[in-house]
């Protein structure tokens, strides 16, 4: 009996993905739980994994878009699991005249590994598949010669200052018959540029970005605060709090309190509008912007409100690694209330953060810098930050803006202005 493979709901608003890269081969028998294939959608990047056991039938090519509910392969219950007897062990010789090309041999001990020839882990697979990258020409740096995630993307940076090899053109069906979907490859013009396909994540992130300016009346105020005393509790308080909780006290869990009671102090600003009505929220889903280097997402810190800094911590921590590994899910993505966004990671010293729809403020955290500050009549140099919020003006005034920025700063400058539950 045969089982098809569906592309299951991934969240409410996402209608179609792209199979970035099947982890298991057409032909291929598959154990139940094991992962499929990787499916990208706007938002995220979902593992698929097989519900049953049995041999495996492709449909969808990879890099094919597909609709939720689209069957792209199907699962034969009846087809025995390989065994490891004498009758299915094929003997060298045989194995050398009749290759198998979904086959990937193990390299023998000196034998020197082929980076074609390498077991690619999910992450690296889907990086190479979504760059088009030529594994052959990249040297692997982790045990034995693998590709590693960051000799995928070391080769993906530096790509566009090599001249591109040409690119033979896919033959064009004459008979009217539908060809096979696939990735498009990249385009090189004398090595001047470079032409590839936008990722969902990327293209959904461009949309987004447009839909906000377009929608929002979106204004932005500035501030400074001086680091100084959240810097010394910090300090003070590191390493009792990393004996105790296993991970180190971060500035972000300081301005996320912060934040929180800023929009206690100033609740239109933890409110939306959705068409001609004004939504305001009474609970604290706080969305903390984390950069990959597949794009931005903003996975939601849920009622931060209630959290402790090591609860905040272990959140902001576990996003993290989730986002690095692609593993974030849609859930993980939605219903935040506010966005802090830190750019000051990446030496940003000011800027204007755009509103993450249908959100009416996102607060900007900047470096951090030594500045020269007036300080009771003297100059001294003080570690200074600039804040930037990012409003809208269709629901926000500018003076509950201030309001809530000033608010930021005093908790800031002050952290006994806030619920120190270390």
């Amino acid at each position: 009996m045969s089982i098809e493979v569906k592309i299951p709901a991934v969240g409410e608003s996402i209608s179609s993905g792209v199979v970035s890269v099947w982890h298991k081969k057409s032909g291929e028998h598959v154990k139940a739980g094991e992962p499929l294939f990787t499916l990208e959608t706007d938002k995220v990047s979902t593992e698929i994994v097989a519900e049953k056991a049995g041999l495996l039938q492709t449909i969808a090519a990879e890099g094919q878009e597909v609709k939720i509910g689209e069957v792209v392969a199907t699962i034969d219950e009846s087809a025995a699991a390989p065994t490891a007897g004498p009758e299915t062990v094929a003997t060298p010789t045989s194995a050398k005249e009749k290759p198998d090309p979904n086959r990937v041999e193990a390299p023998n001990a000196g034998e020197k590994r082929s980076p074609n020839a390498e077991v690619l882990s999910p992450a690296v697979r889907r990086i190479v598949e979504e760059e088009q990258l030529e594994t052959a020409s990249i040297v692997g740096s982790g045990k034995g010669g693998r590709l590693t995630k960051g000799d995928v993307l070391h080769a993906a940076q530096n790509r566009t200052a090599e001249p591109a090899a040409p690119t033979p053109a896919a033959p064009v069906p004459t008979d009217g018959a539908a060809t096979q979907p696939q990735q498009q490859p990249a385009v090189s013009t004398d090595g001047r540029f470079t032409r590839k396909k936008m990722s969902p994540l990327r293209r959904k992130i461009a949309a987004q970005l447009v839909m906000a300016q377009h929608t929002a009346a979106i204004l932005t105020t500035f501030n400074e605060c001086d680091m100084t005393a959240v810097s010394a509790l910090r300090k003070e308080k590191q390493d009792a709090f990393t004996k105790a909780n296993g991970m180190k006290l971060g500035f972000m869990s300081f301005f996320i309190k912060a934040t929180v009671e800023a929009l206690k102090a100033v609740p239109a600003i933890n409110a939306r509008i959705e068409g001609d009505d004004f939504i305001q929220n009474h609970f604290y889903d706080i969305g903390v912007a984390v950069g990959t280097e597949r794009g931005l997402v903003v996975p939601v810190v849920r009622d931060a409100d209630k959290k402790t800094f090591a609860d905040l911590e272990r959140s902001i921590g576990e996003y993290a690694v989730k986002a690095r590994e692609g593993k974030i899910k849609i859930e993980d993505l939605q219903g935040g209330t506010f966005t802090i966004s830190n750019g000051g990671v990446y030496g940003s010293l000011l800027s204007t953060p755009i509103l993450n729809p249908p959100q009416s403020g996102i607060l900007g955290m900047h470096k951090i810098m030594d500045r020269p500050i007036v300080v009771n009549g003297k100059v001294e140099a003080r570690p200074m930050m600039y804040l930037a919020l990012s409003y809208d003006h269709r629901a926000v005034d500018g003076k509950e803006a201030v309001t809530f920025l000033i608010r930021v700063k005093e908790c800031i400058e002050d952290p006994t202005k806030l619920p120190l539950d270390f």
